[in-house]
């Protein structure tokens, strides 16, 4: 059970990485201030350092991750062109990224309890990652 709920939580954390990833991605080039920039800009590297770590624990359980499904992210795309291509401004942002960031959170938060017999080292993982999603949901409140 502990490993099979390990791997899970993994996944979600690994999926959940990609997406924070590829949202700051499709914003980014749309920001205007240096200020904002550097906030993603950090945030990024901060998840891709997380990332690193949870693909490596999950490379120890012989598996590949979790991709998001190509529904998912085209949807997730067309939304945020289409709504920083009618208000393009840090604002729009700004909004986009609470409201990914709250999704975040809160869905990871489901799957830590979700997955209550998974590794200590997969559980601080999500912890990480729900505290990092927190804080630049913060960040992005100067903005609204």
């Amino acid at each position: 059970m502990i490993e099979k709920d390990t791997v899970k939580l993994l996944r979600e954390c690994d999926l959940g990485i990609k997406m924070g990833v590829s949202s700051i991605d499709d914003v980014l080039p749309y920001a205007t201030s240096d200020r904002i920039k550097e906030t993603l800009r950090s945030s990024k590297d901060e998840h891709e350092r997380l990332a690193a770590e949870c693909e490596s624990m999950l490379k120890g359980y012989k598996d590949e991750g979790k991709e998001p499904p190509m529904m998912v992210k085209g949807m997730s795309w067309l939304k945020t062109a289409m709504r920083l291509g009618i208000h393009p401004s840090d604002h729009t942002i700004a909004d986009i990224m609470c409201d990914g960031c709250n999704m975040g959170v809160k869905s990871l938060s489901e799957y830590l309890n979700k997955y209550e017999a998974a590794e200590e080292r997969a559980k601080d993982i999500a912890k990480k990652l729900i505290a990092m999603e927190d804080k630049l949901a913060t960040d992005m409140r100067d903005y609204l």
